[in-house]
């Protein structure tokens, strides 16, 4: 691409980011405080071949649903929703996830329901309870994603639609473009080099084995007990899984840079520089102000601004340079006035323009490791963002923090968090 053909792109991106957060701002967010008093993961584990492998999402969720009513004390009985992300079982998973609540001991009372906004459908669980809680639907629920995508094929997920209308229709036809691909254009588009890209993707890697290393993790992580046939040392055919599975301690650019391109002929996104295919679950529970004032409960982190926006297909992307801006909004802030950026790293291509496009000073940016290394379990993703970042925010005492991420078919997503304690 020219660098005027660049520079052309650039100002189409700065309307569309102005247009949005235009459109989105207003003063403050609306409703009462929706507070987070509890918010937890599984280890996330390589897909296909790691210790989750043959573990269905309903073993996967059951023990996070569990482990966020234990942690709280809240009684389960008076939950007023649960809702979970999921993006690659049949009908999202709803029955799995159904059946994960009643192993949990949460009562059938307690209704329970399912949805895919693809790689956000973790963080769109979080904002239905919310906004539920706002409206007054009710006090409190659990948000939260599963996702095993070792037991599904992201081939079948391509829907049953008028192909030949989709053809018709640039908008819908990009639709189909893979995301890898999609990561490629942006790198194009946006002049983002190869060597950047590994390099990002090696400091994730470091970031985590560092965060691993200092125990970082230890609050956010529920074990998980599986079946390991007898494998493994397990006593009675059962494995403990306690850590993540997919950082590489010692991964360098260099290394990266001997892979080969992964989508396009000649393209720089590579299976180094892209999110792992992973499995895990996470829950996040959600009250208001006023319930966990009454019942006693510590807040971890507060919500203060949230926003859903769509972008080209082709550049998916890109979303969270756009959503950013408009959950800020939101919340009266500057990006400058934020301490911590969870930002998913579907590929470095797309989290690295994002970051160069909002002019965030990389240490501020997934602190201890992102997808990358870490994974990225679909549905999953962004209840784990928000206990990776809140947990963060508490150990460190800092106030303002900000979840998001690129969602395929072109949309981006985020969310904006205070932790009062460091407000005080």
């Amino acid at each position: 691409m020219s660098s005027t053909q660049t520079s052309q792109a650039n100002k189409r991106l700065e309307h569309l980011s102005g247009h949005l957060v235009k459109k989105t701002s207003r003063p403050g967010f609306l409703g009462g405080d929706v507070v987070v008093v509890s918010a937890l993961r599984t280890p996330l584990c390589k897909a296909k071949r790691g210790a989750f492998k043959s573990t269905t999402t309903d073993d996967l969720l059951a023990p996070v649903l569990e482990a966020v009513v234990k942690q709280s004390g809240v009684d389960a009985a008076t939950l007023g929703d649960i809702v979970v992300g999921n993006v690659l079982q049949p009908g999202s998973g709803a029955v799995g996830a159904r059946m994960a609540q009643f192993y949990a001991g949460i009562p059938y009372q307690v209704p329970l329901c399912t949805l895919n906004r693809q790689c956000s459908s973790g963080l769109q669980a979080f904002l239905q309870v919310a906004a539920s809680i706002q409206s007054g639907l009710y006090e409190a629920g659990i948000a939260g994603g599963v996702e095993s995508m070792s037991l599904t094929d992201m081939s079948t997920s391509v829907p049953d639609v008028n192909f030949e209308r989709v053809s018709e229709n640039a908008l819908s036809k990009d639709c189909t473009i893979p995301m890898g691909q999609t990561s490629d254009e942006v790198a194009t588009r946006f002049q983002v080099s190869r060597e950047d890209q590994d390099r990002f993707a090696a400091a994730s890697h470091a970031k985590a084995e560092a965060a691993v290393k200092a125990g970082k993790f230890a609050e956010e992580i529920v074990p998980v007990r599986v079946s390991s046939g007898g494998e493994d040392g397990g006593e009675d055919g059962v494995t403990v899984v306690r850590e993540d599975e997919g950082i590489r301690p010692g991964t360098t650019p260099e290394k990266l840079g001997g892979l080969r391109s992964s989508f396009s002929e000649g393209g720089s996104t590579t299976a180094g520089n892209s999110s792992q295919m992973t499995d895990g679950a996470a829950a996040v529970l959600v009250m208001s102000r006023g319930a966990a004032t009454a019942q006693g409960m510590p807040v971890l982190g507060v919500l203060r601004g949230a926003a859903v926006v769509g972008v080209p297909p082709d550049i998916m992307g890109i979303g969270p340079a756009v959503a950013i801006p408009a959950a800020l909004a939101q919340a009266r802030l500057r990006v400058e006035d934020v301490d911590v950026f969870e930002i998913n790293e579907a590929f470095a291509s797309q989290c690295l323009y994002c970051v160069r496009e909002l002019k965030i000073p990389m240490e501020k940016v997934n602190p201890n490791g992102g997808a990358i290394a870490l994974g990225h379990p679909l549905g999953a993703t962004g209840a784990r963002q928000i206990a990776t970042l809140l947990h963060e925010m508490r150990r460190t005492g800092k106030r303002w923090g900000v979840v998001s991420m690129c969602i395929g078919t072109g949309m981006g997503a985020a969310a904006v968090f205070e932790n009062e304690a460091a407000a005080k």
